[in-house]
């Protein structure tokens, strides 16, 4: 799994992708940011300080894989994600739109296979380079639907929060997506802009969910 397919990597040494892997720092500080933001709000939340735990655990899990491009460490990054985005949109219909825990998980697991789905196809269209982020299309697609059910069942601050987030990730996803089109141009590459850009997407989708009115 030597190279990894980013542009940094020129070899198998631990610090062969020294941006990439120091980039992931971001994601412990927006985890900080989120745990500052829950204590001054001064309530537990359980379900949001589980998603804040699990952004410290991507950071830690993408600096593995960007040091050590391994099998393990590979699942040691992806698998955190795909966790956060499950768990974050089931919590976001719950949340912002209202629906039951029973529905929410449902919609959460539709939502998943349904990102799987639209990866599959959507690959093989694009150039080598660029596969890698068919799996994320999903979930740009599902912010902006999340965003605008939020705003149409009257909760226009969520909506316009997670319509934030959705630029944020389109501009990250940009950066990922280009690493290895431009390598020749850029040789240190342009995966650590998804780092920094996800950070900060990463603490816009806690922040809503924190903000975000609760029952009871």
């Amino acid at each position: 799994m030597q190279g990894a397919g980013y542009c940094e990597r020129l070899s198998g040494a631990f610090w062969a992708e020294p941006l990439n892997a120091v980039s992931n720092a971001a994601f412990l500080f927006a985890a900080l940011l989120a745990f500052s933001l829950l204590r001054r709000h001064g309530h537990r939340d359980w379900p949001v300080e589980a998603l804040t735990a699990l952004v410290a655990i991507i950071g830690v899990g993408s600096f593995l894989f960007h040091t050590m491009p391994q099998r393990w460490t590979l699942l040691a990054d992806v698998v955190p994600i795909q966790l956060f985005a499950l768990c974050y949109f089931g919590l976001a219909l719950s949340r912002f739109i209202g629906l039951s825990p029973l529905l929410a998980a449902l919609g959460a697991g539709v939502f998943l296979a349904a990102c799987f789905g639209l990866a599959a196809g959507l690959a093989p269209l694009l150039p080598a380079g660029m596969r890698g982020s068919a799996g994320y299309a999903g979930f740009l697609i599902g912010l902006f639907g999340v965003a605008l059910a939020a705003r149409a069942h009257g909760d226009g601050a969520a909506g316009g929060r997670i319509a934030v987030a959705g630029l944020v990730f389109a501009l990250s996803l940009t950066f990922r997506s280009l690493d290895s089109v431009l390598c020749g141009a850029i040789p240190f590459g342009l995966h650590w802009g998804w780092h920094l850009l996800n950070g900060l997407l990463l603490y816009l989708l806690l922040r809503a969910a924190i903000l975000a009115p609760r029952a009871g």
